[in-house]
């Protein structure tokens, strides 16, 4: 059985829970991190030395960081469907991914800490509109890519929808006003009605 460590609360946590369960794998997952703790013990620090979470064990096998432990599980369990085998698709699948690391999580995250983390009366606006800006900009910019395509790498289901979807489920989930992106839209919705996301995308931010 795959064990996975982690709280849901966490969006790397969340990304590599959905990849479970659209792979239809049998897993256990430990609450560890924030609230949990957990992530600062001897034992878990042989695990992950970076003290984060997730981390996976397959078989033996300790793995972390988010994106890569989904590429691992779809190249491993799905290889040719959500991890892509021709070349031009599956660097395009993992460009992506690696923008959800590298460009829009950095600029979502001052929103999100101020928003849902942080009380009210200590919130910084500045901070607030700063972080907003960059990811509408960012969202931009994702509006145009899905708007020629169904899916991120094309015209199906892969890997590297899991880590956008779960940054639009974040940045839909703010208490804000936010621009309207109908691609990104109704590509949400069609994620959302995947029968695998329950329990991820459903879940308020925390």
């Amino acid at each position: 059985m795959l064990k996975i460590w982690g709280r849901m609360s966490s969006i790397n946590v969340k990304k590599v829970v959905w990849t479970a369960q659209e792979l239809g794998l049998d897993f256990q997952r430990t609450e560890a991190g924030g609230l949990f703790g957990v992530v600062k013990t001897p034992d878990y620090m042989r695990l992950n030395p970076n003290s984060l979470v997730p981390v996976i064990e397959d078989e033996g096998y300790v793995l972390w960081e988010s994106n890569v432990i989904v590429r691992y599980l779809c190249a491993k369990h799905s290889f040719g469907q959500m991890y892509p085998t021709e070349l031009r698709e599956r660097f395009d699948a993992e460009r992506w991914m690696d923008w959800q690391q590298t460009s829009l999580n950095p600029a979502s995250r001052p929103s999100f800490w101020q928003l849902i983390r942080t009380p009210a009366e200590q919130r910084n606006p500045a901070l607030i509109a700063e972080s907003n800006a960059a990811v509408e900009s960012l969202m931009s910019t994702l509006e145009s890519h899905l708007a020629q395509r169904a899916f991120m790498a094309g015209e199906h289901f892969t890997m590297a929808d899991i880590p956008i979807a779960c940054e639009v489920h974040r940045w839909f989930g703010l208490p804000q006003p936010r621009q309207s992106r109908p691609a990104i839209e109704r590509w949400y919705a069609n994620i959302c009605a995947r029968q695998a996301s329950k329990g991820v995308l459903d879940l308020a931010l925390s």
